[in-house]
């Protein structure tokens, strides 16, 4: 349980007024004057205004200083009320900057050096001597109290800035995700579907076909967001086993088959090249590659109708590369956008942002023949990947 400052603050002006009286009551041992009602008034001005330390830190320093002035000028015994001023010094170093702190400890300096002054029998150069170093003590430590709260305070703020960043990021990711599960899979639906209407009547088998190409796609487009909602449901100490974890491994290279078998049988002619020798390749890397594959098809589907596409596969001792070219369209170079043919536009930064990610390098563009490229090189290591800043062209 939290106790509130103003408590924990009374708590200590009760404990130093406490200790104040106690030690009045050895200042007739002391050579001093026995404290009377008018000293125990001033000990309680010295001691009891600590309460309201934290809210009003100099007015309080003042009080307990003049208090203290008036107490040691009447010739009761000093060292009764040392420690609220004490108290004073260090909440108001521990507050304020070095430009009033330090005063606030030059006063209580002066006022022990003005108490040794007018006491019988005091040995100045203890007295400075001790004046001078619990002031400078007790304003070090208020100074190094603020300078940890500070950089408490400016950690604070690195930490949710950064968590700002991290979220940030991580709606970025899923947005890229999103928009390259949905966007690809709408894109094949949507051709299949007029294709399926325009042959419903004079080509019952090419509808047909494109209609069982439509329930595959739709159904793997299903299957690809419940796995993202499951990721996005899981919390981060879930193990693999809970009951939120995803049941289906995320695309890869495995699966570029599957995709260009599917995009051939709905009407865009795609041939897959592979070269090298296959190898297991970071789970990262290889659905940055699929990602990329099927952004490039999609925008093949959707800007080069006629078109045809070959996606070439190539695994490299450190890095893997991969490349999407498609043919001329029917309708001719003037059917592809110029956001393409300059390579901008929001799927085509999702897959400069992802090559980036992973240290890999990426060249978008039109061919000089006619058609479009999109070649992606990713390297298979992390040493390699951490070289790879300067990731896109």
């Amino acid at each position: 349980m939290r106790i509130h400052p103003l408590v924990v603050d009374a708590l200590i002006a009760v404990a130093l007024t406490t200790v104040a009286v106690l030690l009045g009551q050895e200042a007739l041992r002391q050579g001093w004057p026995e404290l009377d009602a008018r000293a125990y008034v001033l000990v309680g001005l010295v001691n009891l205004p600590v309460v309201f330390r934290s809210r009003a830190p100099l007015t309080v320093l003042l009080v307990v200083h003049l208090a203290c002035a008036v107490y040691v000028t009447l010739g009761y015994w000093p060292v009764v009320n040392t420690f609220g001023p004490m108290i004073a010094v260090y909440t108001v170093a521990s507050v304020y900057p070095v430009r009033v702190s330090l005063p606030g400890a030059a006063l209580m300096c002066a006022v022990w050096i003005y108490a040794g002054l007018i006491s019988k029998d005091a040995v100045m150069a203890s007295v400075v001597g001790q004046a001078v170093g619990f002031s400078l003590v007790l304003w070090r430590f208020g100074y190094v109290a603020r300078q940890s709260a500070e950089l408490a305070r400016q950690l604070k703020r690195e930490q949710d800035e950064r968590a700002r960043r991290e979220v940030a990021e991580e709606r970025g990711r899923i947005a890229r995700e999103l928009h390259d599960v949905v966007a690809h899979h709408m894109s094949v639906i949507s051709v299949q579907a007029g294709l399926a209407r325009f042959v419903f009547t004079s080509d019952p088998t090419t509808a047909h076909a494109a209609l069982g190409t439509i329930s595959g796609t739709s159904g793997e487009a299903l299957e690809e967001l419940r796995r993202m909602l499951r990721v996005l449901r899981s919390g981060p100490d879930d193990g693999e086993e809970g009951p939120e974890a995803p049941d289906a491994p995320m695309p890869g290279l495995a699966r570029l088959g599957e995709m260009t078998e599917r995009l051939s049988a709905g009407g865009l002619p795609v041939e897959l090249r592979v070269t090298g020798t296959p190898r297991e390749v970071a789970p990262g890397v290889e659905l940055c590659a699929y990602r990329v594959v099927q952004e490039a098809l999609t925008n093949v589907i959707k800007h080069a109708p006629g078109a045809t596409a070959t996606v070439e596969l190539g695994y490299l001792p450190h890095h893997i590369e991969v490349s999407v070219t498609n043919t001329r369209p029917s309708g001719g170079e003037g059917g592809i956008p110029d956001r393409l043919r300059t390579g901008s536009g929001h799927g085509l930064l999702g897959m400069r942002e992802r090559a980036k990610l992973y240290g890999g390098t990426i060249s978008i563009g039109p061919l000089s023949e006619g058609g479009f490229a999109v070649r992606l090189t990713l390297p298979t290591s992390a040493r390699a990947a951490a070289q790879g800043d300067d990731a896109t062209e």
